[in-house]
């Protein structure tokens, strides 16, 4: 009976407390709004908080119509004061009941400063930190956009910095947002997602861009003698975070290896899993792609046993001609001789290396003697041929010496096995060719190492 009495004292008490703090009734009892530092540092800033709330309070209609007043105003140079004449010329495509209310609303707060004594409006210096902000912000891009969310936060710090400014809470919220960033980056890597990967690489580029802008920021903070240790604590956590982020780039790379690994490719098309999706996720409407592909809906047809019973008796007593002779097997035939030719292109490398087992035995060859020239341009051996040919003959020519094909079988491996050089230089050599007008300069010449049985270096 007393605790209840003492509830009902301490309720109206209560009430009272709250009327004459309104901020109070969003607390616990028994906690001071005051006593937390944040909301001290949030009333020291109420005019500032009053300004925006001003601009910002209300339909969007009204926020765009209070703006584009005060920027029109602050955006004339030419003047620092403004006559009402003035402003309802300036603003005439308003009407003036609208603007009559924008321009009340705005000198209420401290936006514009009415002289009474010269009849004119003029900008607070409050109104133009306010505009400067909002200008700052909505030069950097899409407020949706991460480079526009890092260029304002980075371009914050680095106008505080500056003047010599700069807070712990801007330090926080550069920190803040590099480490959702990481956690973004992570998540996309965990997904085992190409396209999140892609996406998120891309952003990761971005943000490398800005942590190097940065870094010459926060190393001018760290060696300010006059910052404090908590801006000098913040300052450190940005550049660990900005190492984890930059370190990112191998588990990325690691994560696309990965994936181009285990791609499926769709037959000997060329094209994979991920090339369909990318060109399904380019159309907006996938439906339309149906369009002109199928004629007409399809037609269920549904048997029920009735059905089934009525087709079997009808096939069961249906008269059938007598068929003869469609049980007997036709008679076996010889399977038609083949005579397996090789491949045009294999009869061509196959005459290509006897050619060039020729170039290489000095005895079918008296004019390339011990010392006589042991190097013929390319195109003396190329040529004559068509230009299939020829090209069929040099790209095959880079293989001559390659000590990884010597050690196969096969026709290709008897041509890097062979004792001659190849040589190409960075120059064309114009030929009087009916079907090759010019070719690379090259030549071939004899290695006397490999001829020797000495491997060559």
């Amino acid at each position: 009976m007393i605790d209840t009495q003492a509830a009902s004292a301490a309720e109206p008490h209560g009430t009272a407390q709250d009327e004459l703090d309104p901020l109070q009734a969003h607390f616990h009892s028994g906690i001071a709004p005051d006593e937390i530092e944040q909301v001290f540092h949030l009333k020291k800033a109420q005019p500032m908080l009053s300004a925006f709330s001003a601009l910002f309070h209300g339909s969007q209609d009204g926020v765009l119509v209070r703006l584009l007043v005060l920027r029109e105003l602050a955006a004339d140079t030419a003047s620092s004061a403004f006559s009402r004449a003035d402003i309802n010329q300036k603003l005439a495509y308003l009407i003036p009941e609208s603007l009559e209310t924008v321009l009340n609303r705005l000198r209420t707060h401290g936006l514009l400063a009415w002289d009474a004594p010269n009849g004119v409006y003029r900008i607070t210096p409050l109104a133009r930190n306010v505009l400067s902000a909002l200008d700052t912000l909505l030069a950097l891009g899409k407020p949706d956009d991460d480079e526009a969310e890092m260029g304002f936060l980075l371009s914050q710090v680095a106008g505080a910095q500056a003047v010599g400014g700069v807070t712990v809470e801007q330090l926080k919220h550069l920190l803040g947002r590099l480490v959702e960033l990481t956690e973004e980056f992570r998540d996309a890597i965990a997904s085992g997602s190409e396209f999140k990967l892609r996406n998120s690489q891309a952003k990761w580029h971005m943000a490398c861009d800005w942590v190097e802008k940065g870094s010459v920021i926060l190393r001018a903070i760290t060696q300010d003698p006059q910052a404090d240790s908590a801006t000098h604590k913040a300052a450190q956590a940005i550049g660990r975070a900005q190492s984890a982020l930059l370190n990112m780039q191998g588990m990325f790379s690691r994560a696309l290896n990965q994936i181009e690994r285990q791609r499926v490719h769709l037959g000997q098309s060329g094209l994979s899993t991920t090339d369909v999706k990318r060109w399904l996720l380019a159309h907006d409407d996938l439906a339309s792609l149906a369009e002109g592909a199928i004629d007409r809906p399809v037609v269920p047809l549904f048997g029920t046993p009735a059905e089934m019973i009525d087709v079997a008796e009808t096939e069961l007593l249906a008269e059938r001609a007598p068929t003869v002779g469609l049980a007997r097997l036709p008679s076996g035939q010889d399977a038609p001789l083949t005579i397996n030719d090789n491949p045009a292109m294999q009869a061509e490398l196959d005459d290509w290396i006897t050619k060039l087992a020729d170039f290489a035995n000095l005895g079918n060859f008296p004019e390339f003697s011990e010392t006589g020239p042991k190097k013929v341009e390319l195109h003396e051996s190329l040529l004559p041929a068509s230009f299939a040919v020829a090209s069929y003959r040099a790209s095959l020519l880079p293989l001559l010496g390659d000590a990884a094909e010597a050690s196969l079988q096969g026709a290709t491996a008897e041509l890097a096995r062979l004792p001659i050089k190849f040589e190409a230089r960075d120059e064309m050599v114009q030929l009087d060719d009916p079907e090759v007008a010019a070719m690379s300069f090259a030549t071939l010449s004899l290695d006397l190492d490999l001829e020797s049985g000495t491997p060559n270096e």
